[in-house]
């Protein structure tokens, strides 16, 4: 893939087990894409605010369920921010709680997934992702 159309991963989680698993799945699926990791909405703020996370092509995978900030006050915070309210946010998630889902839209993901249970399904869910959004143009 040319470097033009590499997205700039950054996954928003705080369950280990799910990271090593999104790991294993870019592992496995030969996604080559750069993978930073916030543990929660303050970390991934902090990262989206600071200069060690590209500022082109980006792509947020975000859990809804984390302790000190949820998934929901994390895309409150961003599409109030004038620098941040375009970006691109992808649920990725074990919430199948239909509020959550309804505020989610409303807040203007592009996306809303439900984590799979199994390495083989998390491996195809990655893969059609990331094909996805390499064909997608960015403003």
């Amino acid at each position: 893939m040319e470097d033009s159309r590499r997205l700039n991963i950054l996954l928003v989680d705080d369950d280990d087990i799910d990271v090593m698993n999104v790991r294993r799945a870019f592992d496995k699926g030969r996604i080559a894409n750069p993978l930073f990791i916030a543990n929660d909405g303050e970390e991934a703020l902090e990262m989206l605010r600071g200069s060690e996370f590209p500022r082109e092509r980006r792509l947020v995978l975000l859990d809804i369920n984390m302790p000190r900030m949820s998934g929901i006050e994390f895309l409150r915070i961003v599409r109030a921010d004038p620098a941040l309210k375009g970006l691109v946010v992808v649920v990725l998630t074990t919430s199948d709680d239909e509020r959550d889902r309804l505020e989610a839209f409303e807040l203007n993901v592009a996306g809303y997934l439900l984590k799979p249970v199994t390495l083989t399904a998390f491996i195809e869910t990655m893969a059609a992702l990331q094909k996805y959004w390499q064909l997608v143009e960015f403003p």
